[in-house]
């Protein structure tokens, strides 16, 4: 239930178990609600495997070239092999998504996946998404907001408990506060230099027959449970590990353990005064 060591591991994971539900719960907020542009230079950002974003080259045409950072090479070797399997002329590169090397005021559409980015970066993720827009264009970034996990965050606090961390059971109020509001990213993204604001949410949810299950599938235990478990005691993870399991079997009374996420998609344009 440890996250693999290699990014390797982690590229797998994610195109085979990841990018199939979870990556694709928010990938449709994009699909309904972005318009492309005809023609320029897009760029996507934490595309992971890249299927998302060779799609949307597919759909917008040639006139439109999308630049697709990430940083995990890995997941970018599997995504070339994608774009190069169908001739397909999407860029892959690895970066830092909040320390961009691109110039300013270059693409005419930014898209970027946040759902798997820690929240705190979020801000500074918009910022540099804003700089590398031309004024006038198109900004898109999804997440999950406030009120998600909120099933896994209670039993998390209660295994803390039972475990005698009760030292850590603010990291649980942490994680809960710390995923910003519908209003807040919108005011990120007003701060990030945005006009023409609109955001769109909806309830995903993902439901597990089985502590064990949850446990043990890879977008749990590889991607976001050591999000939620990083602050832990070295030694004490395994035993907080296992009384979550057994917590969910016992709260969950023969049905599914649902964790609920409140996927959200905000779109703005880069002011023509910036």
């Amino acid at each position: 239930m440890i996250s693999p060591q290699t990014n390797k591991e982690l590229a797998f994971l994610h195109e085979l178990f990841v990018a199939t539900d979870w990556g694709e719960r928010f990938a449709e907020l994009i699909d309904e609600h972005l318009k492309l542009p005809t023609e320029g230079q897009a760029l996507y950002l934490a595309p992971g495997t890249g299927g998302h974003a060779i799609a949307l080259q597919e759909r917008s045409g040639k006139e439109l070239t999308f630049l697709c950072i990430d940083e995990n090479e890995e997941c970018l070797e599997l995504a070339r092999a994608k774009a190069a399997a169908i001739k397909e002329g999407t860029v892959f590169r690895r970066g830092t998504l909040d320390r961009l090397t691109l110039p300013d005021n270059t693409f005419d559409l930014v898209v970027g996946d946040g759902s798997l980015v820690h929240t705190g970066r979020i801000q500074p993720v918009l910022g540099e998404m804003t700089r590398v827009a031309k004024p006038g264009s198109t900004i898109a970034l999804t997440l999950p907001t406030f009120s998600s996990f909120g099933e896994f965050f209670s039993i998390y606090w209660e295994a803390l408990h039972n475990c005698g961390l009760t030292e850590h059971e603010s990291d649980v109020e942490s994680l809960i506060s710390i995923l910003p509001s519908v209003s807040a990213v919108e005011e990120m993204a007003e701060q990030a230099g945005l006009d023409e604001i609109e955001s769109w949410t909806r309830v995903e949810e993902f439901d597990y027959e089985s502590g064990e299950k949850f446990l043990n599938t890879p977008l749990i235990s590889n991607f976001l449970m050591p999000m939620w478990l990083r602050t832990l005691p070295a030694g004490t993870y395994e035993q907080v590990v296992k009384e979550i399991g057994r917590l969910i079997n016992e709260e969950r009374h023969e049905a599914e353990f649902a964790l609920s996420v409140k996927a959200t998609l905000v779109v703005g344009r880069k002011a023509l005064n910036q």
